[in-house]
């Protein structure tokens, strides 16, 4: 296992999401310890209200069971708190006197339910809605009581009210505000809610503030504070949540409402982490489940040391689970003097619709009744879209399902944020199963399981697939003939497994073929160099040293090609190179496309005597991904290039000299803007407009030309460096093997690469892996 020890605090959605991602990113990169208070594995907490409705078992949450554990070599310390942090000594005590030491720790210890102090809050009777211990009471309850009291008009306390009435009890909900989910609605979608919970048998007092819980010594009565009573045999509370920060304060921790983090979930003590329910972000905690599963992402990239952007905040949807009922919340929906609003209802229907505008932009909307539009809104809020007036109201119409958000969205894009499911795998099990509601969805493939956010996408979706404009197939495609596995799988099981050669992989993932084929040899000796720097690959090589080393050609006999950077040799090599050519007659001098001198037809019984003459670096063309850099000073188009900047391309040369790459790479740099277009159209450009740099990605020539993309504008040549190598040293991580530069920023967004390579922190530690990969591959290929 991993030299490093890493303990998480709090055996939860948020923190054991984080260990999965920890485990695919870096799976022999730590020990990993999980504390837990709760006797239980990991499970969904969200869906203990669908187990109240009837809707699921216990064992259909259970997300982690503990057989898990134990087959990723966790050690899972169920029904034990952790009570303090040692931050000197960085260990942790627990409440049954163990002690353990740390490198990494994680705090995610959730949150608590709020118990309102009322007098009589601890007679029997009394329940919190937290936990699967609650869940239990309360259905135990039900089966000999039959009246009950939720505290709390929420989005929890309508849940635990359905559920307590699919369980045979008669509810009333008891709110101090005059209308319902008042933090998710608008009044007037408020009360055509409580018309619909009216309806299927909730009761509603509103406006009332408990005072005393009666009884002897379990609940009889709830008092108010107005002097009226109701009779109840049981009060759930439901009032809302408290970030879980005691063990941090404890411990010295800096916290204010939740505990305080920065973008990469970091605490004010070193290599202490917190996320989830219990941390909070510029003044924000969060209790849904996307938010908390985006900062377990960050948080496993940044400890595996992968490159990732911050954790910048989330914007939150609400989805209701009660049965029958779909109601759906985005943003800020209240009204003030800088808004705008739209509205639609169809009362006939129970239908209403409302979206806020500040400006030309979206800032929040309400849906009852019909919620296929909420993806739609999630999307243009979050992307701050602007909206012309005219199109405004467009945005409360249905689209055609082939026009819709989610019909638009690629077949590998996540519908279901909380299980992973992506637009692929929906299509694909409803196209196997003949599946045809968003119920049995959720029972194949787990979307919508959770939280509920998704279901209005996976509810579009199905629309989608069973409309007469569904014309789309999922096809995952092996990596090649010799396994049914797709290129993503067989990349995940080599770092799951920590497979480390072509053997234990063709073995272990079970390879049709002993020795598989050129295609997917090559594949996996590129992954297994990627995955682990201390790989080396033992085949055969034309390549001794930068002094020596040839390509093999066709006819028999080998191309020596000096390495002339930018193109542009001096007068020492011109020498050598003539001196070469005139002692071989055999030897032909060619001038190629990529501006570099070419010494073609030498014998093999010559090579020695040729690099001997030469005495200068070599381009080992064969092992080079990068190619050799074209420059261009305007030629005779201007006066303006400069010689200066020679040494950034000899500087450019040096550090990507052996580097390998998904596929080959080119790069031009054009020294003035009178001629940059070459420059403009190779995977990396740089063209020198007056005093700065513009870099550009992406490009490509040959059957199918393509502009690049302008990435970044910087002012100095070392800007330009950093630039261009942490570009390089992303593609080089993040790209699949031989998917082109350009096919790779269409896939991953050129927003989001400019996130990672404009965060300096990123940047930093892109070169720093690119200059070990460098050094690695140098002392693997070198032979003396």
């Amino acid at each position: 296992m991993g030299s490093q020890k890493l303990v998480l605090i709090g055996n939860g959605m948020a923190g054991v999401r984080c260990i999965e991602n920890i485990l695919k990113e870096a799976p022999a990169a730590f020990d990993i310890t999980i504390f837990g208070s709760e006797p239980y594995g990991n499970y969904s907490r969200i869906m203990l209200s669908s187990i109240l409705q009837g809707d699921t078992t216990y064992e259909e949450i259970m997300l982690n069971p503990i057989d898990w554990y134990e087959e990723n070599g966790i050690d899972l310390f169920t029904g034990e708190s952790v009570i303090f942090i040692d931050k000197e000594k960085k260990t942790i005590e627990t409440d049954k006197g163990r002690n353990v030491p740390y490198d990494k720790l994680i705090i995610a210890t959730g949150s608590c339910p709020v118990i309102l102090p009322l007098k009589g809050a601890d007679k029997e009777g009394v329940f919190s809605f937290r936990t699967i211990e609650d869940c239990r009471r309360m259905t135990e309850a039900a089966n000999s009581y039959k009246k009950a009291v939720v505290i709390g008009g929420g989005v929890l306390g309508l849940e635990a009210a359905r559920g307590l009435l699919n369980l045979g009890m008669e509810v009333h909900v008891v709110h101090r505000s005059q209308y319902i989910m008042q933090r998710q609605l608008d009044e007037h979608a408020s009360n055509m809610l409580q018309k619909e919970l009216e309806g299927q048998g909730m009761n509603f007092l509103l406006n009332k503030d408990s005072e005393e819980i009666l009884g002897e010594t379990r609940v009889e009565k709830l008092r108010f504070k107005d002097g009226t009573e109701i009779t109840t045999d049981l009060v759930v509370m439901a009032v809302g949540i408290n970030p879980n920060v005691q063990l941090a304060k404890r411990s010295g921790i800096k916290t204010n409402r939740g505990i305080i983090v920065d973008g990469y979930l970091e605490t004010n003590c070193s290599d202490t982490y917190a996320l989830g329910e219990c941390a909070e972000y510029e003044g924000m905690t969060y209790g849904l489940v996307k938010p908390l599963y985006e900062q377990g992402e960050v948080l496993a990239r940044k400890l595996c040391k992968h490159s990732s952007p911050p954790y910048q905040g989330s914007t939150l949807s609400t989805q209701l689970k009660i049965s029958g009922v779909d109601v759906f919340s985005v943003g800020q929906f209240s009204q003030d003097d800088t808004t705008q609003v739209i509205q639609y209802q169809n009362e006939i229907e129970g239908v209403y619709k409302k979206v806020v505008f500040q400006g030309s932009k979206a800032v929040g909307a309400v849906l009852f009744g019909d919620t296929r539009e909420g993806p739609k809104l999630v999307d243009t809020i979050v992307k701050e879209k602007v909206i012309a007036d005219k199109d405004k109201a467009s945005l409360l119409e249905s689209a055609n399902p082939s026009n819709s958000h989610v019909a638009n969205l690629p077949v590998t894009e996540q519908v279901c944020a909380c299980n992973a499911v992506s637009k692929g795998v929906i299509i694909k099990a409803v196209q196997e199963n003949n599946l045809k509601t968003v119920e049995e969805v959720k029972r194949c493939t787990k979307a919508s399981g959770s939280c509920g956010g998704c279901k209005p996408s996976v509810s579009e979706l199905l629309t989608y697939i069973q409309s007469d404009d569904f014309n789309e197939e999922v096809q995952v495609a092996s990596l090649c003939s010799c396994t049914t596995l797709s290129e993503d799988e067989v990349v995940e099981e080599i770092q799951l497994r920590a497979l480390g050669s072509l053997n234990e992989i063709m073995d272990q993932l079970n390879w049709s073929t002993e020795e598989g084929c050129s295609k997917c040899r090559a594949a996996l000796l590129y992954y297994l160099e990627m995955i682990h720097p201390w790989f080396e690959n033992s085949e055969d090589t034309l390549y001794v040293n930068e002094r020596m080393n040839a390509t093999f050609q066709d006819n028999g006999t080998y191309t020596v090609v000096p390495q002339i950077h930018g193109g542009r040799p001096d007068i020492d090599q011109l020498k050598k190179i003539t001196y070469a050519a005139e002692k071989y007659p055999s030897i032909e001098v060619v001038v190629a496309s990529d501006q570099r001198i070419q010494l073609s037809g030498v014998r093999k019984d010559q090579l020695n005597n040729v690099w001997t003459d030469l005495n200068m670096p070599l381009y080992a063309r064969e092992f080079n991904k990068v190619a050799p850099i074209q420059t261009s000073d305007g030629g005779n188009l201007c006066n303006c290039g400069d010689y200066k900047f020679l040494e950034l391309v000899k500087r450019l040369e040096q550090k990507t000299v052996l580097l390998k790459t998904p596929f080959r790479i080119t790069i031009g740099i054009s020294f003035c803007f009178h001629d940059g277009a070459d420059a403009a159209h190779k995977d990396l450009g740089a063209i020198r407009v007056a005093d700065k740099w513009e870099i550009y990605v992406g490009g490509s020539v040959g059957k199918e030309v393509r502009q690049g993309r302008l990435l970044s504008v910087v002012g100095t040549n070392e800007e330009v460096q950093e630039f261009m190598f942490s570009f390089i040293q992303y593609y080089r991580e993040s790209a699949r093997y031989l998917e082109r530069s350009w096919q790779w920023i269409e896939r991953a967004g050129l927003v989001h690469i400019r996130e990672v390579l404009f965060n300096e922190e990123i940047r930093a530690e892109l070169l720093t892996r690119m200059d070990k990969d460098r050094i690695q591959r140098n002392r693997s290929l070198v032979k003396m």
